[in-house]
């Protein structure tokens, strides 16, 4: 099924895939791999009405079973509210009249469906993945359908908005840090690296789990027929803005949807913002923080998942890298900012949103404002999650299958990790 091979950004080595593969072999710089498909054109299956109609350019190892797709539509009232000719919404939630059907109401159910269908057909390790939230539930809802073993690491804070939006079946184990952040699940999910039952899922380093979020621009292209000149999102990790750019990138090699890529506008949650802070300066690394102010400021941010505290700016093929070759940018919204965009996008397009979502509606309406766009080119706003009130919450009592305190976040964490898996396969 592997019509594609893998490429290093650092040295160009290339690789045939093993479904698991995050890194190049070769003795150099941290870089990013990334997917080259033997097919070069952008091809559509019409008779597939979930995003599964790009799989000529999804890393494919197994068949996966979704209903899954993004709403592209063309916005009439916010685009008139911000002065705007040709403004575009790609929604990734829930919103059936749209034809969104994001069960988890975020772009997040993209990559889980990516990762998962990247697996070779006789993988029988336990895939492990660290979430502040949406990823989790993505994960936790894909792998419940397609009966898929999934170990999630998430801070206990976290598990009733997972447990509220997913289905957790049997294959799905979720354990939650108690007292701990985004991070520390990161951390947690990479010791179990090293132990022979489990594979980590990679986060930003896994070529499918940005392939998959980069289905929102071949969404949106399908739909618009050609790129558009700027493209808005809020980021943490940014791994949807560089599969975003990434798609981007294939698409330009096509040439039938324009010869220029998107200009990233990104946006992260101030005063939480490394990415922003980082980029304002053109800094080649990103800025310290010691860990008390990172947690101090993490607390006070609304959106949440944008706050992971190691994004890769600078590793080859990541950040850094794509804004300076589409002349991006990278703003910091407020939590005013955000709820007031959340209101105006409510008001106008007629459903809710995400707070992230909100950052980024905030980010296009200051760049509007600023004339930092031109407004009559073709524009995207990727709201990254919404439509929650149309979604009923999920009722069977989830609770975490584990739950670890800090002073287990170690060895002995490990150990009850092991111990419940092997009790779950007796």
């Amino acid at each position: 099924m592997r019509e594609y091979r893998l490429r290093c950004s650092g040295c160009g080595a290339s690789f045939a895939d093993d479904g698991v593969q995050l890194d190049c072999t070769g003795r150099h710089a941290p870089a990013l791999l990334h997917t080259r498909y033997d097919r070069r054109d952008f091809a559509v299956d019409e008779h597939e009405p979930s995003v599964l109609r790009y799989r000529s350019w999804m890393p494919a190892g197994r068949e996966i079973a979704t209903a899954a797709r993004p709403a592209v539509y063309r916005s009439s009232a916010l685009a008139a509210r911000l002065g705007l000719r040709e403004l575009w919404i790609a929604f990734n939630g829930w919103w059936p009249a749209r034809g969104a059907s994001l069960r988890t109401s975020t772009f997040k159910e993209l990559e889980a469906i990516a990762v998962l269908g990247r697996l070779a057909p006789d993988e029988e390790r336990t895939l492990v993945v660290a979430s502040a939230g949406n990823t989790a539930a993505a994960f936790a809802d894909a792998c419940t359908v397609n009966d898929i073993p999934m170990l999630i690491v998430v801070p206990a804070s976290a598990f009733e908005r997972v447990a509220a939006i997913a289905r957790i079946g049997a294959t799905v184990h979720v354990v939650a840090l108690a007292g701990a952040e985004y991070d520390d699940a990161i951390a947690f999910a990479r010791q179990l690296e090293s132990l022979d039952e489990f594979i980590y899922e990679g986060g930003v380093r896994n070529v499918a789990r940005r392939d998959g979020l980069g289905l929102v621009m071949l969404a949106a292209v399908e739909a618009m027929g050609a790129l558009p000149q700027a493209y808005f999102q809020a980021v943490g990790s940014a791994a949807g803005a560089l599969g975003v750019h990434e798609a981007a990138q294939r698409l330009v090699a096509d040439g039938r949807f324009g010869g220029r890529l998107p200009r990233l506008m990104l946006a992260q949650n101030a005063p939480f913002t490394p990415l922003h802070d980082a980029w304002s300066v053109r800094a080649d690394v990103l800025p310290e923080r010691s860990p008390a102010d990172a947690k101090a400021q993490i607390a006070q941010i609304g959106a949440t998942v944008l706050s992971n505290q190691t994004p890769p700016y600078t590793i080859a093929g990541g950040v850094r890298e794509a804004l300076a070759a589409t002349d991006g940018a990278v703003d910091a919204i407020g939590n005013n900012e955000m709820l007031d965009a959340m209101m105006l996008f409510a008001e106008t397009e007629g459903i809710d949103i995400d707070p992230e979502a909100g950052i980024a509606t905030a980010a296009l309406q200051r760049a509007c404002g600023a004339g930092a766009i031109d407004r009559e080119a073709p524009v995207l706003l990727n709201v990254t999650g919404g439509g929650r009130s149309l979604r009923a919450r999920e009722t069977h009592g989830a609770v975490p299958a584990l739950t670890l305190g800090r002073e287990s976040f170690g060895a002995r964490g490990h150990d009850a990790v092991r111990s419940l898996l092997f009790s779950s396969h007796r």
